[in-house]
């Protein structure tokens, strides 16, 4: 997942980019199907599936300053099929779409600093490669090398971020060895894959709080989730929101797990999968999973109150996550249309620290349109 956030993300993108009826498509029978029992092969899904309508690479993480002090960081490329006609031979010709968010959590701050951007495909300076990871906005990109290692750039308006992923582990096949369901119905799925436990190094430089000092650079050390998904259809128009969680535990494992909210407050579809040290997966579904609030915070913005400190079920675990600090609310208006919550989590179990995460949190702000 990130699951479920992108598949909306596209749809309101598109609706908000495309003001012509001819340069989107009419259904999702134009693009690529996603298909159970299709495998996976790497290195080449790491890379871009232009047939398909909709594409996210997602990396999250907690950061070690020198001082002990931790921070949150996210970075998400989007890439989305218009629907435009591929026969268009104009370099101009809007085929496809790069978006991207990112975000640091910095509790000396008190409230998450983003920023965001969209862009055409096109000339060299918005795109996402096919047969490896390599996707670029401008002056941000994702870019993974031969030996697997991800090389993350964002300069962003209040902060630049310099940093190398690098796993310590083969990808986390999510779902059905990769074929990830959304929803009751077999099309309400998306190809999905993880890669946890990705070791961290590099530089965070942040803007200082007088115009008369130097920007602040800090060498960073810490532990990283990268997820990879792409779909082509939306989710259950019975949806209201999800929850999703990526956790990287102390011991080595690997924990993800979701919950789409319907409207009537019940569970629409949910899913879990965890990964032990020795990499023995286990899978959750139905009501083996679930998310129980515990404390809400409210957004001095936007008025939403989210379940920030929360309690998820995997089967016979229960695990308690705790916020970083409350306000990471992202505003993404200028990009995807959303506003949603997605932070770093701390993650505990018999009131012992376990391990660290991230939390999203959406359609607490309002009902999620996922229709064109």
């Amino acid at each position: 997942m990130r699951v479920l956030k992108r598949l909306l993300a596209f749809t309101l993108c598109l609706c908000a980019v495309t003001t012509a009826p001819s340069m989107a498509a009419d259904s999702a029978g134009e693009f690529a199907t996603v298909e159970p029992g299709h495998r996976l092969a790497f290195p080449q899904d790491t890379g871009a599936h232009p047939a398909f309508r909709t594409e996210w690479w997602y990396a999250t993480g907690w950061l070690n300053q020198p001082d002990g002090k931790p921070l949150g960081f996210q970075i998400t490329f989007f890439r989305s099929a218009t629907g435009h006609n591929p026969a268009d031979p104009s370099a101009f010709a809007p085929s496809q779409l790069i978006i991207a968010h990112a975000a640091l959590s910095d509790p000396s701050l008190g409230r998450l600093a983003h920023d965001q951007k969209i862009a055409r495909q096109g000339f060299g300076l918005a795109y996402a490669k096919t047969g490896n990871t390599e996707v670029k906005l401008d002056a941000w990109q994702l870019v993974r090398a031969a030996d697997g290692h991800y090389t993350v750039t964002v300069k962003a308006n209040d902060f630049t971020l310099n940093l190398t992923l690098t796993p310590s582990g083969t990808p986390l096949l999510q779902g059905d060895n990769g074929y990830s369901r959304k929803g009751p119905l077999p099309a309400q799925a998306s190809y999905y894959y993880s890669e946890p436990q990705l070791r961290v190094s590099g530089k965070v430089t942040r803007a200082s709080a007088s115009n008369e000092k130097p920007a602040l650079d800090t060498t960073v050390a810490g532990s990283a989730w990268l997820d990879h998904e792409w779909s082509s259809t939306v989710l259950s128009a019975d949806a209201l929101g999800w929850d999703w969680l990526g956790a990287n535990l102390a011991d080595g494992s690997a924990l993800m797990a979701f919950k789409v909210r319907g409207r009537d407050g019940n569970a629409v579809w949910t899913h879990a999968t965890l990964r032990d040290a020795q990499g023995r997966v286990s899978s959750f579904e139905g009501k083996q999973v679930d998310f129980t609030p515990l404390r809400t915070w409210r957004s001095p913005r936007t008025g939403t109150a989210y379940p920030v400190t929360e309690t998820v079920r995997t089967g016979d675990m229960t695990w308690r996550l705790d916020p970083l600090m409350d306000d990471q609310e992202l505003d993404s208006s200028q990009s995807t249309g959303a506003v949603y919550w997605e932070g770093a989590v701390s993650v505990s179990r018999d009131n012992k620290n376990v391990g660290r995460g991230y939390l999203e949190l959406t359609g607490y702000n309002k009902a999620l349109k996922l229709a064109r």
